[in-house]
């Protein structure tokens, strides 16, 4: 955070650096976080150096109109920022106004009235059929002990096979497969629970793992264990597939969680009604999974042409 670097008087200067060190002190944001926001605050006031001809002052920074926030994001628009970057940028320079404002030193209205940059809607890349599989299967696993590779396909296989976020299926228990269950009842965002289908191979791939684990997890725990027998976290199945990735070739999207995109992207594929499709992945709404598996009008129609009694 070198201060040499920006342009603005001392006064300024100090309550910036001072909101700063309470970033990472107070608040606790990561280096990254804190990082990103002294960059966007320092082109921020080399950008106001000259569109005020001349270094900013804290009673400039009080007097701030959404018109020079507007200003800002456009020429960082212009030089090549993408939506991301700016709405990042933007929440930086509210998080400094608001901080300025706690204190009496300026006005985070005018921060208010600019609306964030619509951000691009971004989706995990589903998996080819094939590429899924090969993911899942205990031989694909490139962890050396076998009760880890067992546990690592467990837990692929149930992303894949029932369309589970990580944390869901990370929060499994033995008691969830006692005796030989066809169906699932998971406990899902906001509280929601669903019922979902457990297919065989999910279930004799969760069987293999429990017979191999060193740690016998009781009935109602989580099953899922680190090599310290420890709840297992989702950061190391995201490294397992980061490995996979590298072995078998797949391109950087395949993550744990498009295996749950491809999940819902092949059953649509293979005749899947919209609806049900919905229930299994438990979104609210049938938007939301309309754009999951990237569904377009006219595939839409198609669905409702075969399926509607009045069709």
């Amino acid at each position: 955070m070198n201060e040499l670097l920006v342009i603005g008087h001392p006064d300024l200067l100090a309550e910036r650096q001072r909101w700063l060190q309470g970033l990472l002190q107070e608040r606790r944001l990561s280096d990254n976080t804190v990082e990103a926001y002294e960059r966007d605050t320092r082109q921020f006031l080399t950008f106001l150096t000259g569109h005020l001809a001349g270094p900013p002052r804290l009673s400039d920074i009080s007097t701030l109109r959404p018109a020079d926030l507007r200003g800002f994001l456009a020429q960082r628009r212009k030089g090549g920022a993408g939506a991301r970057t700016l709405g990042r940028g933007l929440a930086g320079l509210r998080s400094f106004l608001r901080y300025l404002e706690r204190s009496g030193l300026a006005n985070a209205a005018g921060a208010a009235a600019v609306r964030s940059p619509k951000q691009p809607k971004s989706l995990p890349k589903p998996l080819t059929d094939r590429e899924a599989l090969n993911v899942v299967t205990t031989d694909a696993q490139l962890a050396e002990e076998p009760w880890v590779a067992a546990r690592n396909a467990a837990v692929l296989t149930l992303l894949y096979g029932c369309g589970l976020r990580i944390s869901e299926a990370l929060d499994l228990t033995p008691g969830d497969f006692a005796g030989t269950p066809t169906s699932l009842r998971i406990n899902g965002k906001g509280g929601k629970t669903r019922i979902v289908p457990l297919m065989a191979v999910a279930r004799d791939a969760v069987a293999t793992y429990l017979r191999l684990c060193p740690y016998h997890a009781g009935a109602d725990q989580p099953m899922f264990r680190g090599t310290r027998g420890a709840k297992l976290q989702p950061a190391i199945i995201q490294r397992e597939m980061q490995k996979l990735r590298g072995a078998l070739g797949l391109p950087d999207t395949a993550t744990p969680h498009a295996l749950r995109h491809s999940f819902a992207t092949h059953l649509l594929a293979g005749g899947g009604d919209l609806r049900t499709i919905q229930e299994l992945l438990g979104h609210a709404s049938l938007s939301t999974t309309q754009v999951y598996t990237g569904v377009d009008p006219t595939r839409l129609l198609e669905i409702y042409d075969r399926a509607h009694p009045r069709a």
